[in-house]
């Protein structure tokens, strides 16, 4: 039918028997990509992405790239047998000290231990007959070191008795390690990355023998000497007033034969750059009621169901989300709605509002009017847009697109908090950056063992990841407080938490006979 004016309409019928054969074209087109992707996993993925998985809906691969060749069938196999070497003896020369083995190559450097009765009124009626030698693993960064202390062993004239200086207090009772390399150890594998075996590697090649029970010893009891260090850490960040927290994934412990049990770390960041990593087993509510307790203030996440369970238990905490994580949905509908590509530019005009706040300084007061008169006119738009895009007739229930809209508007409550609030990031990007020693460590040494090896995990690298947070550096921090600790007050044991001892101790920090040497 035409109209007065030559155009066509549209019957209604019509109209709608093409929106729904659009509708259908788009799933059809959203299967192909994803039958797609998987052929390419097939194609290029690694190795554990190469399964073949028995799916009926799936097209033959071989119907797309033609007719290849199949690999030949394997080559028989025939039995051998094999006479296996002993192991590599010790060599002759290699000193050996109560279980401290090293070799010509091991560089050594001696101290020498003064008597004291050889400064006193009677110093006359002794004399050095002899010396005894202790001697201690050290390690410089990158090196290692033999410490050899000449202990004089005296002769007491006048009850013809010997005497000897005793040897050097360890931080580790019995322990032959000195505490640069007990610092070096927990920098190197958990800041750096290295897992106890390549240090064990490292040490082998050169020209040290120490067994790798004895390096995890090593870190477990100098991880005991710094826990409560980490809980007095924790304890200050709950008193902040705005908490970010977030979870990351971690394979630890055995849930069955030749299986890792899945947990889970919980990073939770506080006002003054501090941040614990809390650990379970769970990734239920349960574990945030019992970390977080009774805390006020507001707390800022991503939108796992668990933060809203244990918002809607405590009238005194306010929920904030994190705008990052919603631009991430709108970032993986783009490839199939170009209205999306809306709501980006409308959240990057937002951080443009933000950066313009970090870069003028502003706080407080100030920095409040910046949001409500910039920003909150912006918000309120983006909002009224998404609920103009829901309305839309060609928008399906399943598409990226439509997920990230129904996301903002069930959040929307949420993520306006940071209008309202000076002290409320954004975002969880800070929270981010710091996690990222977790998954970047789980590629090193892929899972813990045991629970109580991820508890320390989560120990050692609250500490170490607040000491970069902080400007320490963790080997300098180390070296002082594990010798500072077993003398240190409990009641002022928070300030030995990289934020405090940055003001009180980093000046003059403790260090390690290796540099008293020089």
């Amino acid at each position: 039918m035409e109209s007065a004016s030559g155009s066509s309409t549209i019957d209604p019928l019509q109209h709608a028997k093409i929106c729904a054969d659009n509708a259908q074209l788009r799933e059809e087109r959203d299967a192909l990509k994803q039958q797609l992707d998987w052929f390419k996993r097939q194609l290029f993925g690694r190795k554990s992405e190469k399964r073949l998985i028995d799916n009926p809906d799936q097209l033959d691969l071989s119907a797309l790239l033609g007719d290849v060749d199949r690999p030949s069938e394997p080559p028989p196999t025939e039995k051998i047998s094999y006479t296996r070497r002993k192991g590599k003896q010790r060599s002759k020369d290699c000193v050996t000290d109560s279980g401290l083995r090293f070799d010509e190559r091991v560089p050594v450097e001696s101290i020498e231990l003064s008597a004291p009765q050889l400064h006193g009124p009677e110093a006359d009626q002794y004399e050095i007959i002899d010396h005894k030698i202790t001697r201690k693993l050290a390690q410089r960064p990158g090196s290692y070191v033999v410490l050899e202390y000449r202990r004089p062993i005296l002769k007491d004239k006048r009850l013809a008795t010997l005497l000897e200086v005793p040897a050097p207090s360890s931080v580790l009772e019995n322990s032959l390690a000195d505490v640069s390399f007990l610092a070096g150890l927990l920098v190197d594998k958990f800041a750096y990355h290295l897992p106890l075996y390549r240090q064990h590697q490292r040490l082998a090649d050169a020209g040290i023998t120490l067994s790798r029970s004895t390096l995890t010893r090593y870190v477990q009891q100098a991880i005991g000497l710094l826990q409560p260090i980490h809980d007095a850490q924790w304890q200050h960040i709950l008193q902040s007033k705005v908490l970010a927290m977030d979870e990351t994934p971690i394979k630890a412990g055995r849930s069955g034969k030749g299986k890792m049990r899945q947990t889970w770390y919980w990073p939770i960041y506080g006002e003054n750059d501090e941040i614990c990593f809390t650990w379970s087993t769970s990734r239920g509510s349960d574990h945030v009621i019992a970390q977080l307790g009774d805390f006020t203030g507001t707390l800022l996440t991503d939108g796992h169901k668990a933060y809203d369970v244990y918002a809607r238990k405590r009238e005194a905490v306010t929920q904030a989300q994190c705008w990052v994580h919603l631009r991430r949905y709108f970032e993986r509908a783009l490839a199939s709605d170009l209205a999306a590509k809306e709501a980006l530019d409308i959240i990057g005009e937002l951080y443009r509002i933000e950066r313009e706040i970090r870069e003028r300084q502003l706080t407080d007061q100030a920095k409040l009017d910046c949001r409500s008169r910039q920003a909150r006119p912006i918000v309120d738009a983006f909002f009224a847009w998404c609920y103009t895009q829901r309305q839309r007739m060609d928008l399906v229930d399943s598409e990226p697109l439509s997920k990230a809209l129904v996301y903002a508007e069930n959040h929307e409550d949420q993520l306006k908090v940071y209008l309202g609030d000076p002290a409320v990031p954004m975002d969880t990007n800070h929270l981010e950056r710091a996690l990222r020693v977790i998954p970047m460590g789980r590629k090193a040494w892929l899972f813990n063992w045991t629970e109580v090896g991820a508890q320390q995990v989560g120990v050692i690298q609250s500490l170490l990841t607040t000491c970069r947070l902080h400007d320490v550096n963790p080997y300098t921090y180390l070296v002082d407080v594990l010798q500072r600790i077993a003398l240190h007050p409990d009641r002022d044991i928070e300030q030995l938490t990289p934020r405090c001892w940055k003001t009180l101790f980093a000046n003059k920090p403790l260090v390690s006979d290796l540099d008293h040497a020089h």
